[in-house]
This record gives C-alpha cells, structure tokens and sequence, in this order.
C-alpha cells in the first residue's frame, strides 16, 4: 500500500512577526526580539501543532535604522539551546554564516545544539552578502559571491570531518573495565584545503541523527549548484506558481545530477499568510498592517537592495529603467531578480512594491480564510511547486497561534500532515536517512 504524500511545515519566527509594520500593532511587544520566553512559547506552540521545525534568521550586522523598528535579535544558537530545553519533539533549525565564522567552532556549536535536543538541530548555512557585515570582521568589503560559495563548499566539507570523527559506538561507558571510549574509533579531520587547515578531531560525540540538517535558502546559480550538493532542506521565495514549479524541477534535476535522491533534499517556499474568519477580514488586516509601514523607512530598505541611492525611488512612480543587472549584483542575487520581476510584472509603484514586501520581504503573502490558505499550501504540493512550507507569520504570537488552531487541523483532515510525530529527530520529521559515517560508511552490525 502507498503512503500519501505529506507537508512539512517549518515556523520562521521573528521577533513580532514578519510584517515590517507588526510591532506598531497595540497588542505587539516591543521588546520581543530579546525575550526568551516570547520565544520558547512559540516554539512550543509549532511543537503543539507537530509542526517539522522552528526557524531563525540570522545576520552579523545591524541592518537599517533603529529609530524605526525594533532591532534587537539574540544569537539563534544560543536561543535554540533554551527552546530544546522546553521542547521534546520540534526541530530547532538556526542560521550561521560561512564567511564569518570558523568550521570547528561552528561545527562544536551545532554538535551541542543537536546533543542537547536529542537530535533535533538544523543549520541554514550562508555565506552573507553586503559590505557592512565586512567590516565588522576586519575587511574593506565583501568578499566575491563566487569566493563565498567557494569558501562555504569547503566550510561544509570540513564541518562534516568534524562531525564525523567519532563513530556512532565510540563511547564504550565500560565502568568495569574503566574504558570510557574506544581510541580507534575516534578519528582526527585532518583537513589541508584552501581555506582552512583543520586537524581534529570534534570533542563531542556524534548525535542520534548523525549531524544536523543542513538546510540552504540562496536562489541564485552558485545558491542551487551548493544546495543540489549539500542541502537537505531548502527555504526560497516565489510570488508565482510557476515560478515556484520552474525553481522546484531545476533543484531537484540539479540533486539527481549531483548523484543524490532528488528526495533526500525537501523544497519549502516561504508564505506570509494573513489569516481570519472571512476573505474580506483578512484584506483588512492586511490593509491594516501595510498602512502602518513607513513610507521613507522602507524606501531607504528598498534602495539597499536594489544597490541604488533612495533618492533616485519616488514613492509614486515605478523603478527606474536603468537598475543593476543581476550579474552586477555581488549579494542576494536571487531575491534582488524576484523583487525586480514582480515589480515589473504587474506594474508596481515603489510605494505599492513597499507595500507587497512589507509583510514578507518578497516571500509571497496571502489574505484569506483558513480553508482558503490550507488550499493553497494544498494547489502549491499537489502542482509540483513544493514538498512544504517555510510558515512566516505576520504578527507574533497571534499569526502561529491562528495557523496552528485553524489550518494545521484542515490539513490534517486532509491527510496532507502528520496528527502526531512518528519519530524524536529532525531527520526523523523530515524523512531522511541517518547519514552514513566516513569512517564507518557500513552500519553497526545488530
């Protein structure tokens, strides 16, 4: 008998919520992005809801001006080592960037966070675009797209030595024998590459799901050629159905010619799905939101993406003629091409263009019933274009709480999404495989 396909479903969560207006709401708190308990009972909503994982976006910089939106953002790593402790079964998947950090630091780091959790971690790996994050780590600017992926190619090679330098039974815990572990099966990196030169071995034991999931988000060529080799999540963001299909088939083409199970890597578009008793309900919520964004705030936004000076966007008029090329664009390329064509396509102002970004930043948003969004999440499965969703709520905690109460049940009903979790790791939820040691490729014997 064949089993029904089904969703998985990640929560990325952020502060008040994902709409650039949400903390002017009343009910908002301001101060959310620094408290941990705002986000442990997030977590542990998703968890209620048998969500697949939480998410949480990172970058080492501080972006824009304070003077208009809450800023405050705590390290995800250490964030996620809280959350593990309140929850038993939801992933628990962080950002960190390849560019800005060591392989044996990050890969320690990660190891912790899947031990702690049981085996629930996850790693969006970046390589972070733009110059101010450069200069925060003694250069004059970024460093080359190409060069990035480049360096994060061999970040990832290197972390996974780590990660698997010791064997699944290195631990013999023999108190009669007073052997703790066994030596042999314990294996030094001893990586000598471009980059990084990396002895080893990691000094913490290998999880119950093998090592983190490794999960990508960039779009671009470089993005999908590094995800088609690495990755076993991928979260991206497509306005259309077409789009999302054409970027589905590509990705996984790409895996099966990277010699992997076009299965084994899970595609999650982003939705900002704005949600209430009525279609017209949810068009004013929506209405609601985006007249609280700033207009002059979100221009200045806008021109950084777009690698162009503000004062050359006029509110009331559409994007100029002569932007950047893609090419010409040495970050973000992919969600620079998406913001671009859907200005262009359906004839934008910056003003209307501001207002499609704010809930979402170019992830595609959604006003409707609960019915009419588990449609949906349902047409975008079903016509090829996704294996789940990356869940952006717009306000927090109300946006999850709605999703989870009133369209996880239709799902369910559906048979399109799990009622209870089958297994206790990320890997488990996802469908994936316990990936084989280097230094042990075969399985332990029974």
């Amino acid at each position: 008998m064949t089993t029904r396909r089904q969703l998985h479903l990640n929560a990325f969560l952020m502060s008040t919520g994902h709409h650039e207006a949400s903390w002017r709401l009343p009910e908002s708190d301001s101060h959310a992005g620094t408290d941990v308990a705002h986000f442990q009972r997030l977590a542990q909503t998703a968890e209620r809801g048998k969500l697949d994982s939480i998410f949480f976006a990172d970058s080492p910089v501080l972006h824009g001006d304070v003077t208009q939106r809450p800023y405050g953002s705590l390290e995800p790593t250490v964030l996620l080592a809280a959350i593990a402790a309140v929850t038993e079964r939801i992933g628990l998947i962080a950002t960190a960037s390849t560019t800005y950090n060591e392989p044996y630091n990050l890969a320690r780091r990660f190891a912790s966070i899947d031990q702690i959790s049981g085996g629930r971690a996850g790693w969006n790996v970046v390589t972070t675009a733009g110059d101010a994050a450069a200069k925060n780590f003694s250069l004059a600017g970024q460093p080359a797209h190409a060069h990035r992926y480049e360096r994060a190619a061999e970040f990832l090679d290197v972390a996974t030595k780590l990660w698997n330098s010791w064997e699944d039974d290195a631990v013999v815990a023999d108190k009669t024998a007073g052997v703790w572990g066994d030596a042999t099966r314990v294996h030094q990196a001893n990586h000598a590459g471009t980059h990084f030169q990396v002895q080893g071995a990691l000094d913490i034991p290998r999880s119950a799901q093998g090592h983190p999931v490794i999960v990508q988000a960039g779009s671009s060529e470089n993005g999908k050629d590094f995800a088609a080799r690495y990755a076993e999540a991928v979260f991206t963001a497509h306005q259309t159905l077409a789009d999302a299909q054409d970027f589905y088939a590509d990705l996984k083409a790409r895996t099966a010619a990277a010699g992997r199970d076009p299965e084994t890597i899970k595609i999650l578009p982003g939705i900002v799905p704005v949600i209430a008793a009525t279609p017209e309900e949810a068009r004013r919520l929506e209405r609601e939101l985006d007249e609280l964004i700033l207009p002059e705030y979100a221009r200045n936004q806008l021109a950084g993406v777009l690698r162009v000076p503000a004062e050359s966007l006029t509110l009331d008029a559409p994007l100029p003629v002569d932007l950047p090329t893609e090419d010409q664009i040495e970050g973000a390329k992919s969600r620079y091409t998406l913001i671009v064509n859907l200005a262009r396509r359906e004839n934008l102002t910056v003003r209307q263009l501001i207002g499609r970004l704010g809930g979402g930043r170019g992830h595609r948003t959604f006003a409707g019933t609960p019915e009419q969004v588990a449609d949906s999440l349902q047409e975008w499965f079903e016509a090829g274009a996704a294996d789940g969703f990356n869940i952006m709520p717009p306000v927090l905690p109300s946006g999850l709480d709605v999703f989870v109460d009133q369209v996880v049940p239709i799902l369910q009903a559906r048979g399109l999404f799990r009622r209870d979790y089958s297994g206790r790791t990320l890997r488990d939820h996802f469908g994936l495989a316990k990936p084989a040691n280097s230094f042990r490729p075969e399985p332990l014997p029974v």
